[in-house]
């Protein structure tokens, strides 16, 4: 126990150093990929025909593409056409294309339990579609979707670790350099471990405790109350 603590003692400032750098690149990949995810929805919900087709290749593609491929692409392809990127910026740029596709996808999901009478609601009250999203069909459905948020969000912290491939020197490439200097692998990747686990162990428990808070309050939801169907004569005169 004494080695292991001045193992920690000697390797816990660069230890350190690497997490917050870790914590600064996660933050910035998950809400890089929040806008684009939003960006992205909104794309697919217009009615121009091409937009939506671009969104439907887009999310195919980045889901099937490994996110270690992206990083490569921009970081020694991108210089082959004259645009150079930092290590740290093509990672943050990787994650926000990758991971944008897959809240894409969780934000679609999320808006589908809206019901249809708030749209209805919002186009009647002479709200844009842009403003229906913004004003009354995201907050709503960010709400609902709080826990796979929280889960995307570990998500991205667990893969900034492949950004060490490409030279950030976040916690993985650190403990990589640790281990090549103490030759000491078991000792090194079990801090670097335990620093992963604790910057992702406070999320997963937020993750269920909202996911308690939300089930708790659909529990609660008084049984007179029903979401707004549209009646199917309506509906088959809106065809």
């Amino acid at each position: 126990m004494n080695e292991l603590a001045l193992y920690l003692v000697d390797w816990g400032p660069r230890l350190f150093a690497a997490a917050s750098l870790t914590l600064v690149l996660t933050a910035a990949g998950f809400c890089g990929a929040f806008l684009l995810g939003f960006a992205l929805e909104a794309m697919r919900t217009s009615r121009s025909a091409r937009l939506r087709d671009f969104v439907s290749c887009y999310v195919w593609v980045l889901r099937a593409i490994p996110l270690l491929i992206v990083l490569y692409m921009l970081y020694f392809v991108l210089p082959g056409i004259g645009l150079t990127l930092s290590p740290f910026l093509a990672g943050t740029l990787g994650l926000v294309l990758v991971h944008g596709a897959y809240l894409a996808e969780v934000l679609r999901a999320g808006m589908q339990t809206v019901e249809q009478g708030q749209w209805e609601a919002a186009r009647a009250l002479g709200l844009s579609r842009l403003l229906c999203l913004r004003l009354v069909v995201i907050p709503q459905a960010v709400r609902r979707m709080s826990g796979p948020l929280i889960i995307a969000l570990i998500s991205v912290l667990k893969d900034s670790s492949v950004c060490a491939l490409i030279g950030v020197n976040e916690l993985t490439l650190t403990a990589r350099a640790i281990m090549s200097e103490s030759f000491m692998p078991l000792h090194v990747f079990l801090f670097a471990g335990l620093f992963y686990l604790a910057l992702g162990w406070p999320a997963s428990l937020l993750a269920r405790a909202v996911e308690r808070r939300m089930n708790s309050l659909q529990d609660r939801q008084p049984q007179g109350l029903r979401p707004y169907r549209r009646p199917a004569r309506l509906a088959e005169l809106a065809r």
